[in-house]
């Protein structure tokens, strides 16, 4: 009965893995749409969605109801020439890790590109990892006074400060990757973190069912991206899988030599795991570690997004899955989610949360044809 039952629950993974998201979306419609659909004016519409007078309640609660339900968005283009002003927005990444980052930051710079008939200014800065650099590129930008920052926030206590100060003097503060929930940022586009390690966690369970040990290894725990992760693994553990004990979490601070010294002590520990999920994009010297000690392909392991390496690890099975951010989504969706919201009269806080895909051997063609570009290989 359980082997028919943990049977039924991969089939719905693996069917969730390469289904087509873009199935599940509702009809996107404009204004004259959305009349038609309520069988009211346009003029009506109209009104209720530039926030003016001379509605009811009822009426105004059906047409942002439809509006939402048809995936209604502003003509930006339009409301940034009655603005008849610039819009300056800067980038603060880190450089490394370049496989996630490098395709975010091409995200941005395809939405950029989008925006035709659009005054808007962006630029780019670099610093050189998670926690080393950002503080001062971000203090850094003060003196420009942009009209809104994407950024992917490392420590969150130790950047609230700067945060602060530029939210005070109006620049939008938007997070990408990770979050700053106690600062005064104006929102959220990321991956659903605690969905990615229980993810990691369910599928480690179908293949792990004997008792036996799992490990983590992460970034830094400061990050939330890397906590959430970690909290999701754990708790599915304990719900689906009781027989899987999960060791110590591993940190590699996002250093590759740090990451390939702590995998060679924990093969060499007196517990060995035999399953592992690498819960950050820098997994090719857990990889390497793994493949000199002769594990490689023993030992379960999920890895974290996708990048040419990691392709024959997949294909030949050496990799279970590997759990796709969607970075260049992220970057796309992001600024298009600060554009709305610095010409939105009403502004609301953009919290949004991709659903990770999970890419298996089966379905890994499907996500390589565009790797070799810096670019999404959903084709976003």
């Amino acid at each position: 009965m359980r082997r028919a039952q943990n049977h039924r629950t991969m089939t719905l993974i693996l069917l969730a893995a390469t289904s087509n998201p873009m199935n599940n979306r509702p009809k996107t419609g404009g204004i004259k749409e959305i009349a038609r659909a309520l069988g009211i004016s346009i003029g009506t519409v109209d009104r209720v969605l530039h926030n003016r007078p001379g509605v009811s309640l009822k009426t105004k609660a059906r047409v942002l109801g439809m509006a939402e339900q048809m995936g209604y968005k502003p003509n930006l283009a339009a409301v940034a020439l009655k603005l008849n002003r610039r819009i300056e927005i800067a980038v603060v990444l880190p450089k490394q890790i370049s496989h996630f980052f490098d395709p975010l930051r091409a995200g941005i710079r395809a939405a950029a590109d989008a925006t035709v008939g659009m005054d808007v200014k962006v630029t780019f800065h670099e610093y050189p990892r998670m926690g080393q650099g950002d503080i001062e590129l971000l203090e850094a930008r003060l003196k420009d006074r942009c009209d809104g920052i994407i950024f992917t926030p490392g420590n969150p206590r130790k950047l609230d400060p700067i945060i602060h100060r530029l939210t005070a003097q109006g620049t939008a503060m938007l997070c990408v990757a990770s979050d700053a929930p106690a600062s005064r940022r104006i929102g959220l586009v990321s991956a659903h973190a605690y969905t990615s390690g229980a993810l990691a966690a369910e599928l480690l369970a179908h293949k792990l069912t004997r008792k036996t040990y799992v490990a983590t290894i992460t970034g830094e725990l400061t990050t939330l991206d890397h906590a959430e992760k970690l909290r999701g693994f754990a708790a599915t553990l304990a719900m689906l899988a009781p027989h899987l004990s999960l060791l110590p979490a591993v940190e590699s601070h996002e250093r590759p030599k740090e990451a390939y010294r702590q995998t060679m002590a924990l093969l060499h520990g007196e517990t060995k795991p035999q399953g592992l999920y690498i819960s950050t994009a820098n997994s090719i010297p857990v990889l390497q570690a793994l493949e000199e000690e002769g594990l490689l392909g023993k030992i379960q392991v999920i890895t974290t997004d996708l990048f040419q390496e990691l392709v024959p690890l997949i294909e030949t099975g050496k990799i279970l899955a590997t759990l796709y951010q969607r970075p260049f989504t992220q970057g796309k969706v992001a600024f298009e989610s600060l554009l709305t919201y610095l010409l939105e009269e009403k502004k609301t806080s953009p919290m949004i949360r991709l659903a990770p895909h999970i890419i298996f051997r089966s379905n890994l063609p499907l996500f390589t044809d565009r790797l070799d570009d810096i670019t999404d290989p959903e084709g976003s």
